[in-house]
């Protein structure tokens, strides 16, 4: 069932998303492999990569809503203790300011770039980048 939801979502990305989406494929942000919609336990991430455990989350108008930054929170609490690193980026960010949302992956993913995910990891068995 998630894997059919991340398909769809896959096949109907926002423009942001898109946009975001063609500077992360191709390993282009310090050989780093993302993935997109990509399914962890019970939510979909938008971009993932898997080696490194930084999820990429690009969030539009209604993420600044009392109840949707609420859900969100919980959403990055699970995942962090999941061992991934959860990094927001508004889509007003993608649009205005593309060079800088770069600039911040680019940093979250060198910082991490020493952290190795244990051959056991229940979301990298199926997936090894």
């Amino acid at each position: 069932m998630a894997n059919a939801r991340a398909r769809s979502l896959r096949k109907n990305m926002s423009d942001a998303e898109r946009k975001l989406w063609h500077r992360l494929r191709g390993k282009q942000i310090d050989g780093a492999r993302f993935r997109r919609q990509h399914p962890i336990g019970p939510y979909i991430v938008d971009f993932v990569c898997l080696k490194r455990q930084v999820i990429v989350e690009v969030d539009g108008g209604q993420h600044t809503d009392g109840a949707h930054m609420a859900r969100d929170a919980r959403r990055d609490q699970w995942l962090h203790a999941e061992g991934y690193r959860v990094v927001r980026v508004a889509t007003t960010e993608v649009y205005d300011n593309i060079a800088a949302v770069l600039d911040a992956l680019w940093a979250s993913v060198r910082e991490l770039a020493s952290v190795r995910v244990p051959p056991d990891h229940p979301h990298q068995d199926r997936h090894r980048t």
